[in-house]
């Protein structure tokens, strides 16, 4: 490419001309955020999008600039008042944290370090690695154990999965692939394991056919006489178990499936123990469930987010590695302009993506570690435990009254309900448990989710939410009568 001298000499940069008139915008951004989040409680849990707020989203891209003052404004009127909700707290869909001020000001700040934490002699780099032996700490891995922060649960389990499946004793499955494998493989999990399963056994290679989905009890727990039988039929009809997936916490009910004997049939059988924790992994740090999820610190991997019940902003999860050495093998690639160095930029610690895929990464580490000095693990542990208890108290406030139905026993933060009316079939019960949801959510009272048991739509309340206060389950269940019974006759 030819170039000329004027071109070279007339160079542009994204930085602004004034340095004055951005520093006041950055100061009323932080201010506007922080008058958000603590007046978050008088705003509606939801908002719906008008029609015609949605025409902005469909602007062209802009070619030329625009007046940053402008872009903010937009910004307060098309998109901060239609939010997504999971800063307020009644929000209690799917399973979603609502992060903290400290939070916000940390992204802040890595934002502006924009560290790429890969690789290099770097500040980033050194935190990245503390807050991995923190999470370590946590969940009681030993100290050889090895981990990366990923974008979350899904990402932490198919990091998990890849590394069970490239650790299978003789095989070099990362230059021959699967094809190295001469019998099919197969994992196992319960019918209530999260949907990323599914799609990690199709990123491994393995197929969705491949997934042996095992029943559950009444308590929605994982069969475990039937797993152990389904690995004998496997491997009698020439199958390759390599993997058994235990759940703490599943998504629909919170259940905790029997990890003690699931760890005992993985070492009778020779197979990977991995653990989905997505949020429930945590609640390991509650005295009260200590016992219960104690095998975790048997399992081969584990999967969990901190953007969940540590209440970081998104996004933040983690995979720890019980067997460092094969956690390495199924990811490091040292091409030329990644080598190590002895001294310089090229220095310092082993590249993250030794032990992942990811090359570009932000500074995600920071506010997990701002955060967690700003309070202690023994404060979250307590919101841990606090949520715990707003979801057997919202059970207890189910059960006192006769237009409601708990679909599930409480095993720990979630509540599954419906509004029910008698002598309503199940299908009507459905629609209008699905109306009342979509209008609780309408008129902004409050966000809880859904999910099918045994055929019967449920209202679900997923707890991760530092900010709900007692009150705040008791609007709940008055507000799904009152719905409910306001719904009946217009309805049916």
């Amino acid at each position: 490419m030819k170039y000329s001298k004027e071109q070279l000499d007339n160079q542009l940069t994204l930085d602004p001309e004034n340095w004055s008139k951005i520093r006041e915008l950055g100061h009323l951004m932080i201010d506007d955020i922080m008058d958000y989040l603590q007046n978050i409680r008088e705003q509606p849990a939801w908002k719906k999008i008008p029609n015609g707020i949605k025409n902005f989203y469909d602007k062209e891209i802009p070619l030329d600039p625009e007046n940053i003052g402008e872009i903010y404004r937009e910004f307060k009127e098309f998109i901060l008042p239609y939010n997504k909700g999971n800063v307020h707290p009644r929000h209690w869909s799917w399973v979603e944290g609502n992060g903290t001020p400290l939070g916000v000001l940390a992204d802040m700040l890595a934002s502006g370090m924009n560290a790429n934490v890969t690789i290099g002699e770097h500040a980033a780099m050194y935190i990245d690695k503390q807050v991995i032996e923190w999470c370590k700490q946590m969940l009681s891995y030993p100290k050889s154990a090895t981990g990366i922060l990923v974008s979350g649960g899904s990402i932490a389990n198919i990091t998990a999965l890849l590394v069970a499946r490239n650790n299978l004793m003789g095989k070099n499955i990362r230059k021959e692939g699967v094809r190295a494998i001469l019998s099919p493989l197969v994992l196992y999990c319960s019918s209530e394991t999260h949907s990323c399963i599914q799609k990690a056994a199709e990123i491994i290679g393995i197929g969705t056919d491949s997934v042996r989905k095992i029943t559950v009890d009444n308590n929605y727990r994982i069969n475990i006489e039937e797993l152990k039988s389904t690995i004998e039929i496997d491997l009698s009809e020439g199958y390759h178990p390599f993997c058994v997936i235990g759940n703490a916490g599943t998504v629909n009910t919170g259940a905790i499936d029997d990890l003690d004997s699931i760890h005992d049939i993985c070492r009778q059988y020779d197979l990977w123990f991995h653990v989905d924790g997505a949020f429930g992994a945590l609640a390991k740090l509650v005295p009260e469930y200590a016992e219960d999820l104690k095998a975790i610190e048997q399992a081969d991997s584990v999967a969990f987010d901190l953007h969940k019940w540590m209440y970081m902003p998104y996004e933040v999860g983690c995979t720890l590695i019980k067997n460092g050495d094969a956690h390495r093998n199924a990811f490091a690639v040292i091409p030329s302009y990644l080598l190590h160095h002895e001294r310089g930029l090229a220095s310092g610690p082993e590249p993250v993506n030794n032990y992942g895929m990811e090359l570009s990464r932000g500074f995600k580490a920071l506010k997990i570690w701002m955060s967690l000095k700003e309070h202690g693990l023994n404060k979250y542990i307590s919101l841990i435990r606090q949520n715990i208890l707003q979801a057997f108290y919202l059970e207890s406030l189910i059960k006192k009254r006769e237009e409601l139905e708990l679909l599930t026993p409480v095993t720990m933060n979630i509540v599954c309900y419906r509004y029910i009316k008698p002598g309503l079939p199940v299908d009507q019960l459905n629609i209008l448990n699905k109306e009342i949801l979509m209008t609780m959510q309408e008129r902004g009272i409050a966000s809880p989710s859904y999910t099918i048991l045994n055929g019967k739509y449920s209202i679900r309340v997923a707890i991760t939410n530092h900010r709900s206060r007692k009150e705040d389950f008791e609007v709940l269940v008055n507000e799904t009568i009152k719905i409910g019974d306001e719904l009946l006759n217009k309805v049916f």
